[in-house]
């Protein structure tokens, strides 16, 4: 070969490389875009709830919930609207303070403007009369 040649040769390789690198950091900017995209619908309900129910913020709570819908916390009557599942609320933390909350094996439906989504909770409570942290473990529907 000619150094004409490699030369050639060396360029179209550089070139090809760079190609190469151009796509794949554009599919992994895509990809990140929408690993961090904000989540949507009940999704973003879920993350709202989680904040605030973590920030023990009753009225934040209570906004997350449309007028008519229905709760049910253990070993508590169904809550049925928004005032019924404020009382929940305000009687749930009267009694405790709430230290952590967790979403697992969450699902997320979204066709048109329905949003649904199903999955675990749990609740880590810390009783305002002093003794060991209360669990609240449940399945969640929205």
């Amino acid at each position: 070969m000619s150094t004409k040649q490699i030369v050639q040769y060396r360029m179209m390789t550089m070139r090809r490389f760079c190609h190469a690198l151009f796509l794949a950091l554009l599919f992994f900017s895509m990809s990140l875009a929408t690993a961090t995209a904000a989540p949507t619908g009940a999704q973003a309900v879920d993350e709202a709830w989680r904040k605030a129910i973590t920030a023990n913020d009753l009225n934040a709570i209570v906004t997350l919930y449309s007028k008519d819908a229905v709760m049910w916390l253990p070993d508590a009557p169904e809550a049925k609207g928004r005032e019924a599942i404020r009382k929940s609320y305000a009687d749930l933390l009267a009694a405790n303070t709430v230290t952590a909350a967790s979403l697992a094996n969450t699902h997320y439906q979204i066709s048109g403007d329905l949003s649904v989504g199903w999955g675990d909770f749990t609740l880590v409570l810390a009783p305002k009369a002093g003794g060991n942290p209360l669990f609240l473990c449940l399945v969640a529907f929205r």
